[in-house]
């Protein structure tokens, strides 16, 4: 039977820490949520 292997992962890399990883979701969380409001507004305002 063949052993399959994940080609291109490095073995060396380190978990990201906790701070990272917030940092990330905030750097893409608030521009959705800003983008997410601003389109509810504006189509609150075809409903007036």
């Amino acid at each position: 039977m063949e052993t399959r292997t994940t080609p291109n992962v490095p073995v060396d890399t380190a978990p990201s820490s906790g701070l990272q990883t917030a940092l990330a979701w905030l750097y893409v969380g608030v521009p959705l949520l800003w983008g997410v409001s601003q389109t509810f507004i504006k189509a609150l305002a075809l409903f007036n």
